[in-house]
């Protein structure tokens, strides 16, 4: 008689089972032995344009990563909705490891706490697998901003409340609750001035239409370097090497501010236990390779850590429930 092929477990019954600890299993253990995994063409889908920071992080990875798997890795732009169009689709999919989305805060945490009706849960829909990277965020104010510190910055906002005004990427946008977290934290009170898009932040606070945001460091850091911007404080592991000067959160007495963002990569929930442990393993060996580290370090990305599929999925549940805090606080509302 012919024996059974072992049982297909996902991701949580295989660390329920105490499996995924053990380092000594083969990646492919619990697969059956006719599947073999990954023998077609993955796809990466992306749930905004290309050209962005996140679509850059995808198309960094997919070659090596390609090159490791043995098998295409086919980029797939599907923006709309803040990045939700995109991460419904692959939530939708086929839970077989062949159809994967880059996850980030924008689709995987602030759509979900002020989005209604979205089509998704960031946990129960998806098998988080591996970090990519993560990005520093910044604190800047236009130079026309009498401060130098983030003490003078606090002091001189709280005794102007209402009158600076804050930028974002829209209305429950990531760059607006960081700010909302700034000011819950501090006890000071900017107006928020939401835009569409990056490139829109930008020309408002070099011109001065806003006075400070909060976001991320890529798309402001030759700004600060021509000297147009000046930034307080970052939020960073530790300081930034292009800004030596500048200190972190943490090191002004504010580590609940030292958040960094972050970008991933997720499957369907259910999608086989092995499969989640091979593609995690391959994204780490392609995250700590040298030629990655160094590419990572030239666009500003702090290279990923070492996290476990269960720990990654714990640090979001972590950050919903902060920033869903955050969320009901500020009585923050979606355009």
């Amino acid at each position: 008689m012919t024996q059974a092929s072992p049982p297909i477990l996902n991701r949580r019954q295989w660390l329920a089972a105490g499996l995924g600890a053990s380092a000594a299993l083969s990646p492919l253990a619990g697969l059956a032995q006719s599947d073999k995994y990954p023998s077609r063409p993955i796809t990466l889908v992306v749930p905004f344009p290309p050209g962005g920071s996140v679509d850059v992080m995808a198309r960094t990875y997919s070659e090596p990563l390609s090159r490791l798997l043995g098998v295409p890795i086919v980029v797939d732009n599907r923006p709309g909705a803040g990045g939700s169009i995109g991460s419904q689709y692959v939530a939708r999919a086929k839970a077989d490891g062949y159809t994967l989305v880059v996850s980030s805060q924008s689709s995987h945490l602030a759509n979900p706490l002020v989005q209604p009706n979205l089509g998704y849960d960031p946990i129960k829909d998806f098998e988080s697998i591996a970090i990519l990277g993560r990005q520093p965020n910044v604190l800047v104010v236009h130079p026309s901003v009498p401060v130098n510190n983030l003490a003078e910055f606090v002091a001189y906002v709280k005794a102007r409340p209402g009158q600076l005004n804050f930028c974002s990427a829209g209305a429950g946008s990531m760059g607006q609750l960081n700010v909302e977290l700034l000011q819950l934290t501090t006890g000071i009170k900017g107006t928020h001035i939401p835009y569409k898009g990056g490139s829109g932040l930008i020309t408002a606070i070099l011109s001065n239409e806003v006075q400070f945001q909060l976001d991320n460091l890529v798309t402001v850091l030759s700004h600060i370097q021509a000297g147009k911007l000046r930034a307080l404080a970052v939020a960073s592991p530790t300081r930034v090497a292009q800004l030596p000067d500048v200190p972190t959160f943490a090191e002004l007495g504010q580590p609940a501010l030292n958040l960094t963002s972050w970008t991933g990569i997720a499957a369907p929930a259910n999608t086989p236990a092995a499969v989640v442990q091979l593609l995690h393993k391959s994204i780490r060996e392609v995250a700590t390779s040298a030629a990655m580290q160094d590419t990572l370090k030239q666009r500003g990305v702090i290279a990923p850590e070492e996290m476990t599929p269960a720990a990654f999925e714990k640090m979001m549940s972590d950050r919903l429930a902060l920033y869903g805090d955050v969320v009901k606080r500020a009585n923050v509302k979606p355009e």
